[in-house]
């Protein structure tokens, strides 16, 4: 019988086709090494070809996501639109990817922190991202998170308790780590609030550990916290669900995906040859009506879009993500109030 929750070896070399693997990393003919490097190679090759989009919350005529496998799969291969996926989908469609190769995976709920002025500063939110945690045969951990965006990482990165982590370049001169640290004070912000007369003694600070994803644009600027998500707290289908409810309905000032169309395609060169790993060299981000290009150093904006037509145009020609009309038409009864240029 076919594991609906597994995709098959046909599948399988679809994907690899299409996000243009390297032939040494093909499952069906390679069998290669459940290794970082076949790691590091799915992981820049997934985001190099498969954007961070949320367009269905805007783009259809229903404005609802689907979490199923098989649906995220002719979604992204099936029917090679060049479409994606916001968080849920793009994270849950790479995890069934590594499941179905055989690499020991699990999925972790995240908290993040909203942008405050283009920078993360605010209060950490509830889960509303998740991301993968790899364990190699050698007991070595890597999160990967393939569904973040713009600043997400472009490679795995591991799950190392040392006091000083590993700093790695993400794209251009900006640099990623994961720290090991206790809960940030901003994230339980109940602590602060007035005891009820009955406590006399404050509520003690938690003592439980978190992974911390950071960033900093260039070496010897402040260290961002962007996210983190527990230790010790795996995910299951009834967690994504209550957590894509939420992120693909709620309309309020806290979820920004109702109100907000995002894209965000990675640019990958393969300039070694087709049977190297590719790297990532750029990104090219929509936001509403606003299209900006990073070749690895300063974004431009490189187009504004004035009216829809344009808009469609630009998803085409800048994220090479073709829509169908029913897609276009559906925009009409968007759940958020979009505009091209907030």
């Amino acid at each position: 019988m076919v594991d609906p929750t597994l995709y098959s070896l046909d599948q399988l070399t679809a994907y690899e086709n299409y996000i243009s693997l390297p032939s040494r990393f093909h499952s069906s003919a390679a069998s290669p090494t459940l290794s970082l490097e076949y790691l590091t190679a799915l992981h820049v090759h997934q985001i190099g070809r498969v954007p961070y989009e949320n367009l269905t919350l805007h783009y259809s005529s229903h404005h609802s996501v689907s979490l199923d496998p098989q649906v995220l799969f002719q979604k992204v291969v099936g029917d090679a639109r060049g479409r994606g996926g916001y968080c849920m989908e793009g994270s849950i469609f790479f995890n069934t990817v590594l499941r179905s190769l055989g690499f020991a995976v699990e999925l972790r709920g995240v908290r993040i922190r909203p942008r405050v002025g283009g920078v993360p500063g605010g209060k950490f939110t509830g889960w509303v991202h998740i991301v993968n945690i790899v364990t190699l045969p050698d007991g070595s951990q890597y999160m990967l998170d393939v569904a973040f965006g713009g600043d997400g990482p472009t490679l795995p990165l591991p799950l190392n308790s040392s006091p000083c982590p590993p700093i790695f370049t993400n794209l251009g001169p900006q640099q990623i780590r994961l720290i090991h640290s206790t809960t940030s004070p901003n994230l339980w912000e109940s602590h602060k609030t007035k005891l009820s007369p009955q406590y006399t003694k404050p509520i003690p600070e938690s003592d439980e550990k978190f992974w911390v994803y950071q960033y900093r644009n260039s070496e010897g600027m402040d260290w961002n916290t962007f996210y983190c998500f527990a230790s010790q707290s795996q995910f299951y289908p009834p967690d994504f669900a209550v957590v894509n409810h939420y992120t693909s309905t709620a309309i309020n000032d806290a979820n920004f995906q109702t109100r907000t169309i995002i894209v965000v395609r990675f640019l990958i060169s393969d300039d070694g040859g087709s049977d190297d790993v590719g790297k990532i060299v750029g990104k090219i981000m929509l936001i509403n009506g606003v299209v900006k290009r990073n070749d690895g150093g300063r974004t431009q904006v490189v187009k504004v879009c004035k009216n829809e037509g344009e808009r469609i145009d630009a998803l085409v020609e800048w994220c090479d993500i073709k829509l169908t009309e029913e897609e276009v038409s559906g925009i009409g009864g968007s759940l958020g109030k979009v505009e091209l240029v907030e």
